[in-house]
């Protein structure tokens, strides 16, 4: 909820980049560096308790109705941006890649 409860702000995106020592970063990252990463990160929302606890949503193998669920509500997105896709971010789609959101669906993560 908001803080303020007449605040006509409904909600606020803060998007911030990752750096992880032996990962390039995209769009030169490699599919295996890619992999690794996503790894990392699957393993370490794991341990988000409290507010932060949720769920890890890889795209390679997702279901469709799980994929449907994320589009609808938002946080996924198709593939074939141009601008993603001219910089080499969309090389070797969806492997190693995939989003994480609590349980309130109010904190996510995109995975590369």
């Amino acid at each position: 909820g908001n803080i303020v409860g007449d605040a006509p702000v409904h909600s606020t995106r803060i998007r911030v980049g990752r750096s992880i020592d032996g990962f390039g970063l995209s769009p030169g990252i490699t599919k295996e560096q890619r992999i690794g990463v996503e790894q990392l990160m699957a393993s370490a929302v794991q341990n988000f308790t409290g507010g932060l606890a949720g769920k890890y949503y890889p795209l390679t193998g997702m279901e469709e109705s799980v994929r449907q669920q994320l589009v609808d509500d938002h946080f996924l997105f198709v593939s074939g941006d141009r601008n993603l896709t001219v910089a080499g971010m969309e090389r070797d789609w969806p492997e190693g890649r995939g989003i994480f959101h609590n349980d309130e669906k109010t904190f996510l993560i995109w995975v590369n």
